[in-house]
């Protein structure tokens, strides 16, 4: 049996509903368990009292706990009621958080940054890894072990732009930032075994003019697919599934002879200009077509110098510049535009690839 001696009156439990008025938020809620809660409120345990009561006295002692336990509980609702009216009133005299906040570009994906990421899932899709490397290279790397002669104008100092200065331009091993992203290719080749497919995105540094379609410092793609058998079909058929993939399936494309020291025979890729669909602009020196990339199978010297056996094994490369790319998925006439960081021009781009 509970010990009813300690357990309080009526009247004593009234008493206490004066101040329910008073009372502040976090109080009142504990002043509520305390009066009303189910295990140890003080009119539950009144309740507990009515079996040891005489018969007749039962039906009305009910009737009073019952109707002083509605008093409670409309006293406790209006002084939440009070208290939410206060809050609510403060909140409204300072500043209105519910007002909708001013639109306000807050940044996006770069042109050129997602026109990388659609290459790179394209070639992931047909089974070819991510390989990255050094931006600064040696010459070995990055033009002797490519099948570079060693007096290629390329190696000059007002093409290439070289880390230390050196009185003799053909001084072995001086260090440069790299022209292209080629010598990614042989430290792959050096790391192991063929098969390899591989794409390699990074950037790139020349002593270029900054004009339409050209820039100092620019971003390139790298493709590299080495194994047996591999032949120029399979470049032809890879590279155009891809531009159709980037730049549409009705994309026209087409592949011109050309030369590279690290690829034999070799092409440039162009597709149409997405600029004037074809009909001559600045950004593709009017000749309707935009250069997207250069290819070629691989010099059997480029892979007998990073250790592949070019009796066995053939495979085809290509390099392509994703900011030029993107001048003919966006319809950009002038690549300057992409890197001056004119956010209202960047802002309107990603809004029209979203």
């Amino acid at each position: 049996m509970a010990d009813l001696s300690k357990t309080p009156t009526l009247s004593e439990i009234e008493a206490r509903l004066a101040a329910v008025a008073t009372l502040t938020a976090e109080a009142l809620e504990a002043e509520s368990i305390a009066v009303l809660g189910r295990k140890s409120g003080a009119l539950t345990a009144v309740l507990r009292r009515i079996p040891t009561l005489a018969a007749e006295e039962r039906r009305e002692f009910g009737a009073a706990v019952n109707a002083l336990k509605e008093r409670f509980e409309a006293a406790f609702a209006a002084r939440r009621q009070e208290l939410e009216a206060q809050t609510s009133g403060a909140a409204v005299a300072g500043p209105d958080l519910t007002m909708p906040a001013r639109l306000r570009w807050i940044g996006g994906v770069h042109p050129v940054t997602r026109v990388i990421r659609d290459v790179v899932g394209i070639f992931r899709g047909l089974g070819f890894a991510v390989a990255t490397g050094p931006e600064v290279e040696d010459e070995w790397y990055n033009f002797l072990s490519l099948n570079f002669p060693p007096d290629h104008p390329a190696m000059d100092l007002h093409d290439t732009l070289y880390l230390a200065g050196s009185a003799d331009l053909r001084a072995a091993g001086r260090w440069l930032l790299r022209t292209h992203t080629s010598p990614v290719q042989i430290r792959v080749m050096q790391a192991g075994p063929p098969p390899y497919r591989v794409v390699i995105p990074g950037m790139c540094y020349r002593n270029d003019p900054f004009d339409a379609s050209h820039a100092p410092a620019f971003h390139q793609i790298e493709g590299l697919a080495i194994d047996e058998g591999i032949g120029f079909v399979d470049l032809k058929a890879t590279l155009t599934h891809f531009a159709r993939q980037l730049f549409g399936p009705a994309t026209r494309v087409r592949f011109r002879p050309s030369f590279f020291p690290f690829t034999e025979p070799s092409a440039e890729m162009d597709v149409e200009c997405g600029v004037c669909r074809g009909s001559g602009c600045p950004a593709c020196k009017g000749s309707g077509w935009m250069e997207i990339l250069g290819c070629g199978m691989v010099h059997p010297n480029v892979l007998e110098n990073a250790g592949v056996d070019s009796e066995k094994y053939t495979g085809w490369a290509f390099g392509m510049g994703p900011g030029r790319m993107a001048l003919n998925v966006y319809g950009v006439p002038d690549i300057r535009l992409l890197y001056e960081g004119d956010m209202r021009f960047l802002a309107r781009l990603a809004r029209g690839a979203a």
